[in-house]
């Protein structure tokens, strides 16, 4: 008989915080995803519809290029990365599950040096810039 439940998960202690987090990671990410699929759906529509009248170097390179777009940013939001957590440290590339650590990581230094709302806004604000200078 299979056993239903999950396997041991290796790497972090399991505890009830992590798990609140990633429950509300998955949910932002979920919606994320519905935003991501409701851009998709109109942008591939319309490259088809542009491969189909105009001419370019091949059919359907425009449909192409926005999948690709898409592939992308469904990577980046990385649905399942509270799974792959678990098995090894998170990659330091642009995925939510980053950015979400990298915000998390300055709050808590904040907090540790005893810092007020301001000084944490402050240290997620230059996550952010940070992240936008890479990109």
């Amino acid at each position: 008989m299979i056993d239903p439940s999950p396997p041991p998960l290796s790497g972090e202690p399991q505890g009830r915080w992590p798990f609140i987090r990633d429950v509300l990671i998955l949910q932002v990410k979920l919606l994320i995803g519905n935003v991501h699929n409701l851009v998709l759906v109109p942008a591939t529509t319309a490259a088809a519809v542009l491969d189909l009248i105009f001419k370019s170097d091949r059919h359907g390179s425009r449909f192409y290029r926005v999948l690709e777009w898409g592939r992308r940013a469904d990577e980046a939001i990385g649905l399942y990365g509270a799974l792959d957590r678990h098995d090894e440290k998170l990659k330091r590339g642009f995925t939510v599950d980053s950015l979400a650590l990298r915000v998390e990581e300055a709050i808590a230094q904040e907090y540790a040096k005893g810092g007020t709302a301001a000084s944490v806004k402050a240290a997620v604000d230059r996550v952010f810039d940070k992240l936008r200078n890479r990109s």
